[in-house]
């Protein structure tokens, strides 16, 4: 059984920067892409970013790119998400996700593991 934990979120200035970081259990990490996905108030669940097993590829939603990036530690079984200049429209419940494979999708089908999310608000 995968567990994975989210962790970091919180209040933050629009402008400022945030840290979100989800550690896994188990010892097949490095085998499996992950993924962050968001999800606001009376919205469907979002893809926002996500990374290779390796850490060389990375894919992010159009509405981050530029001001997230999404890393991981492989020695250490934890992704990050660093967000930077967030925005008011990037306030949400925030969730870090195992893929199926090793490669990174855009789409929540080919998750199958899910932390219980962090919430990360940010004011105007």
């Amino acid at each position: 059984q995968v567990q994975l934990v989210e962790s970091g979120g919180g209040l933050v200035q629009a402008g400022g920067s945030l840290r979100l970081s989800c550690a896994a259990s188990g010892r097949t990490f490095s085998s499996y892409a992950m993924g962050w996905f968001r999800q606001a108030p009376g919205k469907e669940r979002e893809f926002v970013a996500a990374i290779s097993w390796s850490g060389r590829s990375t894919l992010y939603a159009d509405s981050v790119k530029g001001r997230f990036t999404i890393s991981r530690d492989n020695a250490k079984n934890t992704v990050y998400l660093q967000m930077n200049s967030p925005k008011p429209e990037d306030t949400a419940v925030y969730y870090c996700a195992r893929e199926k494979a090793g490669g990174g999708s855009t789409q929540r089908r080919e998750y199958d593991y899910w932390g219980q999310g962090t919430q990360v608000t940010v004011s105007s």
